[in-house]
């Protein structure tokens, strides 16, 4: 009972700390971005005169006297935003019919006059997908890889590929997405070099085909990331003392493994494979560059290039939210998967 308070207090504070977190590190960004020159030519998509229509209509610039637009003050920008978020602004439109202003703004370069949200409900389909097959590769490849490490310890076997583990481990990941794609799209050409156009559906074998560069590209460091933490602690809980006694009971070597040592060395992975399952929204900036993936990170790198200042803030605060949650769902879960580990608890 008492340590179920410890976690709830724990888990209590964590949350309070993970929300002051979020809006310091977005009321820093909102002030930025919009200090951020605004050029017409550049900035304010194809129509300019509409451009600066939605901005005073969102509280953002108003029109002077003099016929210009000038920007409202930083912190009144904040007051309108976050009143927003609770009842958007409306206007009358030409038609003389009443609009309702977008929570999130609008995007004036990728998706002329589009909600950040829906660019980036289109957008995550693909970041899913290439996030959930490397799940899928990488976990099980990655423990099988550490038990056999685990059991053949300080042999050639486990000499080379702990080499191999540290190789992969210590090269960034576009390293091996520019090999991939040198070897398996232009010397071999077997798998194409980029994403296949989008016809409708993901699950096509032609979209499967194109997206197992960009898989296999994002796995190789989740797979020796697995493999080296199941040797370490795989190989620690072989030489503990209970593993004797186990033995001496009378399992056979592989049942003390696969029925206690497997089992007690899962305790430190498995906050990590939970948090390979939470990243799954992430993507990766730079993989999905190279392979033309249409996901969440080109999409945050489109609206930096760009200047979609709107699309740009809201994915922005998308990886910081993941990222937080993340970080916590991970924390805690040590506690839930090991009782021994109090969460918040005092000595």
């Amino acid at each position: 009972m008492r340590n179920s308070k410890q976690m709830l207090s724990y888990i209590l504070q964590r949350l309070l700390l993970m929300v002051v977190t979020f809006l310091i590190i977005f009321f820093l960004c909102f002030i930025l971005i919009r200090l951020l020159p605004i050029d017409p030519a550049t900035g304010a998509g194809k129509d300019p005169e509409v451009f600066y229509m939605m901005q005073v209509n969102m509280g953002r610039m108003y029109k002077g006297e003099d016929g210009q637009y000038y920007a409202v003050p930083v912190l009144e920008q904040l007051v309108t935003f976050l009143s927003n978020l609770i009842n958007p602004a409306s206007y009358i439109d030409a038609s003389g019919n009443i609009q309702y202003v977008s929570r999130w703004g609008y995007s004036w370069q990728i998706s002329w006059l589009s909600s950040p949200i829906e660019i980036l409900g289109r957008q995550l389909p693909p970041t899913v997908l290439i996030n959930v097959y490397s799940i899928i590769l990488s976990i099980p490849i990655g423990i099988g890889l550490g038990i056999y490490m685990a059991l053949r310890k300080n042999k050639w076997q486990d000499s080379t590929l702990s080499v191999l583990v540290m190789l992969f481990i210590s090269v960034p990941s576009f390293v091996y997405a520019f090999l991939l794609q040198y070897l398996f799209a232009y010397v071999w050409n077997v798998l194409p070099p980029i994403r296949a156009n989008f016809d409708g559906s993901w699950f096509t074998w032609d979209m499967f085909k194109s997206m197992i560069l960009p898989v296999l590209a994002m796995s190789f460091g989740s797979i020796a990331g697995f493999a080296r933490y199941t040797r370490a602690e795989l190989t620690e809980v072989l030489t503990s003392d209970f593993m004797l006694l186990a033995r001496t009971k009378g399992l056979s070597r592989s049942q003390a493994t696969f029925r206690h040592a497997f089992r007690n060395s899962l305790v430190p992975i498995f906050p990590m494979i939970l948090g390979q399952f939470i990243s799954v929204l992430s993507g990766s900036i730079i993989i999905e560059q190279i392979f033309s993936v249409n996901g969440v990170g080109a999409l945050f790198l489109q609206s930096i290039q760009m200047r979609d200042y709107d699309v740009f803030q809201f994915v922005g605060m998308f990886y910081v939210l993941i990222g937080l949650v993340g970080t916590l769902v991970v924390d805690v879960s040590y506690g839930l998967v090991d009782p021994r580990i109090r969460m918040g608890g005092k000595k």
